[in-house]
Order: structure tokens, then C-alpha cells, then sequence
């Protein structure tokens, strides 16, 4: 997968997920991030999980649950400080 459709898949992953957890959007730039961090987390999860995803649609859907995922944990994080 190229940088520009992973960024793009990144973005759109970002920002369903924060749809999903209700926390609101951050921003392009922010999105971006949590998509890319949540695509990294999804992979590990479901490779734990003996799961693989193929093409983009895929990537999607891995990138969405870690990114959900991701955003949990920060949310416990920051209700514990």
C-alpha cells in the first residue's frame, strides 16, 4: 500500500472511529494520526486473534477497530488522571 492511499485510509479510519467512540473529531491532522496508530494496533489484534484482512476495504476495517480501540484506552487513561 502506497504513503498517500495509507494517509487517506489513516484520515477515514481516524475519523470513523472517533465518530463511533463519540469523542468528537480532531482535526485532519489528528484523524490522520489515530487512523495510522489504530491501523498499527488493528494489525497486532488481529494477528493475535489469527485474523488477516486483504485489500483496501480490509485495511479499513482493521484500522477502524484499533483506532477504536486506541481511543478507549486513552479515554481510560485520561478518566483515571
Amino acid at each position: 500500500m502506497g504513503i498517500i492511499l495509507g494517509l487517506i485510509i489513516g484520515g477515514l479510519a481516524g475519523w470513523i472511529a472517533s465518530n463511533i467512540m463519540r469523542g468528537g473529531s480532531f482535526g485532519i491532522l489528528g484523524n490522520i494520526v489515530v487512523g495510522v496508530v489504530g491501523g498499527f494496533l488493528g494489525s497486532i489484534l488481529f494477528k493475535l486473534l489469527g485474523l488477516a484482512s486483504t485489500g483496501i476495504i480490509g485495511s479499513l476495517v482493521v484500522s477502524v477497530v484499533g483506532a477504536v480501540v486506541l481511543l478507549w484506552i486513552v479515554s481510560k487513561v485520561k478518566s483515571k488522571a
